[in-house]
């Protein structure tokens, strides 16, 4: 008798190759982000989607804060349509990151979300940086 692992057939290498890559193209890890915001030119645009008060509290160095009920056209003309928007929120028990994730794709723009949220984050041992930016 299969274990619990096996008794639903793994898929194939071909359909795990596509799965994969597709979320490759959907999310980034906080600590190729971290990476990324230290180490290389900054790429992206790093927005945290939660309220200003937690923005405030503690958040990812060099992050904006626009929560995600406020992402419309209006407040995103200022950034070139070929933008690339990092999203985060709390972290895996919050979809704040998704909701602004849809608002920036039906606006056009290209995004990731960062998987972990601001608790993904801390779990890896990285500051943040508190106060308005």
């Amino acid at each position: 008798m299969p274990s619990n692992v096996a008794l639903v057939p793994a898929a194939s290498p071909e359909e795990a190759l596509m799965h994969f890559e597709r979320r490759l193209r959907l999310e980034t890890d906080c600590w190729d982000t971290h990476h990324a915001l230290n180490e290389q030119e900054q790429d992206f645009v790093l927005l945290d989607v939660r309220s200003p008060d937690l923005y405030e509290a503690g958040h990812i160095p060099k992050a904006i804060n626009l929560p995600h009920g406020k992402i419309i056209a209006r407040k995103m003309c200022d950034f070139p349509d070929d933008t690339l928007f990092v999203v985060y929120c709390a972290g895996p028990h919050c979809n704040g990151a998704n909701k602004a994730a849809i608002r920036l794709a039906k606006l056009g723009y290209q995004v990731k979300e960062l998987i972990g949220g601001i608790e993904g984050w801390k779990d890896e041992g990285f500051d943040l940086v508190t106060g308005v930016v």
